[in-house]
């Protein structure tokens, strides 16, 4: 493998508590020149936001080290639509991506050209109804990430699925594209940002529907059982790993 690329929670954290061996597996893979890359659905931070986070859990990185879905999306959709208004059904730091990547955001349906479904712990019934107007003004209808929950210490959070799920529900129109895994979005996105053959990448998670699925763009996987997945999971999934590993700390570089 020429670079490895690591989802974070439940990979390398679990809320704000660094996993066991976690710090040391990525200074391995430092020491042995390897390319490193995290990767993350969660879209509750801005990648500077996520440096300063593994700063103060003993990891430093570089923004340029850290892609997450709020930031794909961004790229994404400014590649098909640039300056479009749109109205983000989640928290701050997709406000700011957004913002950044020089998007409007509004809450008149009329004027709304795209709904994004996103992680929010402020979701709220008005929200819904604005997207549902807007949707039915003809707004596209995309999302941050398809992850139903979101591992932290003391067990999961609901996440963008639960958001998904509620519009799909109420206005019977499927979500039109996500940006985070396992889509193609994001696996160019890696191999774009990387520079490499997605053969020449191992993508390390714990979630068998996003981390490993990731295996069908052809990149290599390996499965970490120390955040939502159990190995009896296996049995059941269509996504099968390369590896399957206990933790981040059995990792071996060389």
């Amino acid at each position: 493998m020429k670079a490895y690329v690591f989802d974070l929670d439940g990979t390398v954290y679990l809320g704000n508590t660094l996993l066991p061996g976690a710090k040391e597996a990525i200074g391995k893979i430092r020491e042995e020149g390897k390319r490193l890359l995290f990767l993350s659905n969660n879209p509750l931070r801005t990648r500077g936001d996520y440096v300063q986070k593994l700063a103060g859990l003993g990891i430093s990185i570089v923004e340029a080290e850290i892609l997450n879905s709020a930031y794909v999306l961004c790229q994404h959709l400014r590649k098909i639509e640039p300056g479009a208004v749109v109205y983000p059904i989640g928290e701050a730091a997709l406000k700011l991506e957004l913002q950044e990547h020089g998007f409007t955001i509004s809450e008149d349906p009329e004027k709304i050209r795209y709904v994004i479904a996103s992680f929010d712990r402020t979701f709220a019934y008005p929200k819904l109804q604005i997207a549902l107007a807007a949707i039915k003004q003809g707004a596209h209808f995309i999302a941050t990430n398809p992850d139903r929950t979101c591992p932290v210490e003391d067990g999961e959070l609901p996440d963008a699925g639960a958001v998904i799920g509620a519009i799909e529900g109420m206005t019977g129109k499927k979500v039109e594209w996500v940006a985070g895994k396992p889509s193609r979005i994001m696996a160019e996105a890696v191999v774009k940002h990387l520079d490499l053959e997605p053969e020449e990448i191992l993508m390390v998670g714990d979630r068998l529907q996003t981390d490993i699925a990731m295996g069908e763009h052809g990149f290599k996987t390996a499965l970490v059982l120390s955040g939502v997945t159990q190995e009896s999971d296996l049995k059941t999934s269509p996504y099968r790993p390369d590896y399957c590993l206990a933790g981040i700390w059995e990792l071996k570089p060389e």
